[in-house]
């Protein structure tokens, strides 16, 4: 284990172990979140998603950081991109009930908002992952690959944030056969159907950090992939 990981493992801890440990932390951490939804949104996604992209650097290359990383350009941007997740959540997770019942499921609103897991609620739970990953996945997860083009184009400065976005140029140079043929043909059926599946079937208030955690588990899933190429 190299002294980069020990780093690395007391910064998860530092994030982690307070609010495992500090009852009033936890529940001022929980009260916040309830009234500040987006920022904790921009905050959770800014922090966890830089860490998980950084893990699977360290599992893909063996390294942390490259000097193109951008550390600072990447959390901001992963911090409205999470802003835009959560939007996207509570559009999905609200209009797909309303949509199930419209087309004659009864009771499709009642049984995912209730407390206890039932098989309707979990049908409607996936019926969210699936419209939200089918419709907003693909768009968001092409904007992700071209703000990181953006991020190394620049260096990893800060300029990249206030330089506009070639987006033509940036949209053409995109490896659509890997985009299309592995991200979107069998990430989000094979990870994100399920995983988000999970995250409807939590509480409402948990859902945007359980989202972020998928970020980083995704991170390493392609990380290993990218080794055994």
């Amino acid at each position: 284990m190299k002294r980069t990981d020990l780093i690395f493992a007391g910064i998860i801890l530092a994030l982690f172990l307070p609010f495992a440990l500090c009852t009033p932390l936890y529940e001022a951490y929980k009260e916040f979140n309830a009234a500040h939804g987006m920022i904790m949104s921009f905050l959770k996604f800014g922090i966890l998603s830089t860490l998980g992209e950084m893990l699977g650097g360290r599992l893909a290359t063996g390294k942390y950081l490259t000097p193109t990383f951008g550390t600072m350009p990447r959390m901001i941007i992963w911090g409205f991109l999470g802003m835009g997740i959560n939007m996207a959540m509570i559009i999905f997770s609200k209009g797909t009930p309303m949509f199930m019942e419209f087309m004659g499921m009864t009771n499709a609103v009642e049984a995912f908002n209730a407390a206890d897991f039932s098989m309707n609620k979990l049908w409607v739970a996936l019926a969210v992952s699936v419209a939200m990953n089918t419709i907003f996945a693909p768009v968001f997860m092409t904007l992700h690959k071209i703000t990181d083009a953006h991020i190394a184009a620049h260096g990893g400065s800060l300029k990249a944030l206030i330089t506009p976005i070639p987006m033509a140029e940036r949209f053409a140079a995109i490896n659509w056969q890997v985009q299309w043929g592995f991200v979107f043909k069998k990430t989000i059926p094979f990870f994100w159907y399920p995983a988000h599946t999970i995250t409807f079937l939590l509480p409402s208030e948990q859902r945007v950090l359980f989202a972020a955690l998928l970020g980083i588990a995704l991170g390493v899933l392609l990380a290993l992939k990218n080794g055994k190429r």
